[in-house]
Formats: structure tokens, C-alpha cells, sequence
């Protein structure tokens, strides 16, 4: 695994599997269409980096994109390749 800055750069894995605390980087989103175009109005686009805030009980996450917070559902979660 290596570091850099306050990414953690390693094999990718799904959002989901993401630590709370920690930052990661959008590699790639394996999503519907619909909601992946959605997410990238929202500024989730490959090369963005994310904060994981919360993680809830019911799989959803709390997110820091650009300065702003939202939620996600566990399903779009698991879409999402990071680094």
C-alpha cells in the first residue's frame, strides 16, 4: 500500500469496503447509467477524491465530495471502484 498525501493507494476495492476516516480516489463506477451520470452532476467523477464521513447500520455512507456532504446507498456503494 502507498501513501499519498491522504490517499491510500492501493488495489482497487469498492467504495463500500472503505474505512470511515479515510480518503480515496474514484477509479472507475460500475453503475447504471442513470444514476452514474447523477453522480457525476454531483461531482462523484473518476479522479475525485472522497472522504468516507459515516458508515450506517442500514449500508448507507456518509460522503465528503468538493466541500460538500451526502448520502449513498449500499447498492451504489458497491459500484464504485476506488483507490
Amino acid at each position: 500500500m502507498l501513501a499519498k498525501g491522504n490517499i491510500l493507494e492501493d488495489e482497487d476495492m469498492v467504495l463500500y469496503k472503505g474505512d470511515v476516516g479515510k480518503a480515496y480516489r474514484i477509479e472507475d463506477t460500475n453503475i447504471d447509467d442513470k444514476i452514474k451520470r447523477r453522480l457525476e452532476v454531483m461531482g462523484l467523477t473518476n479522479g475525485t477524491q472522497i472522504e468516507i464521513l459515516n458508515k450506517n447500520i442500514n449500508g448507507s455512507l456518509i460522503l465528503k465530495v468538493r466541500g460538500s456532504r451526502f448520502a449513498i446507498g449500499k447498492r451504489i456503494a458497491e459500484g464504485i471502484d476506488v483507490v
